[in-house]
């Protein structure tokens, strides 16, 4: 029985060790993808409250605005005056449309580094 045992150690040695090798490559790629994911949800609440307070503030100094033309033109070009007003905003909010949905669809891949280190892992395995 000891010999049945010896001999079955020295084959599963080896085999061990690239096991061993894959889980631990596995494991530090799930790693980086859990800090890319941190990174990530970091940068985008960031984004998001900046984002948030920026359209307040543009809201606010648009009614701003918005009341100064109106008094400015109030006995002159009152309809005229809100009517641009009204077209200016009209324009400015399609564009900003516009250019947020053309950064959708122009965003970069999340996990890129990721994925470059599983084809570097991959072409590492690849050749002999």
């Amino acid at each position: 029985m000891t010999t049945d045992t010896q001999s079955q150690r020295p084959e599963h040695g080896p085999l061990r060790r690239i096991v061993g090798s894959v889980f631990s490559i596995l494991q530090t790629r799930l790693e980086l993808i859990g800090i890319e994911l941190a990174e990530e949800k970091d940068r985008l609440i960031g984004i998001f409250f900046l984002g948030l307070a920026a359209m307040m503030l543009a809201a606010m100094a648009l009614v701003a605005l918005t009341a100064l033309i109106a008094i400015a033109f109030w006995d002159t070009y009152r309809w005229q005056a809100l009517a641009a007003i009204t077209a200016a905003y009209a324009l400015a909010a399609l564009f900003c449309g516009l250019k947020a949905r053309s950064g959708l669809r122009n965003a970069p891949l999340v996990f890129q580094a990721t994925i470059n280190e599983f084809e570097k892992d991959r072409e590492l395995f690849r050749k002999p």
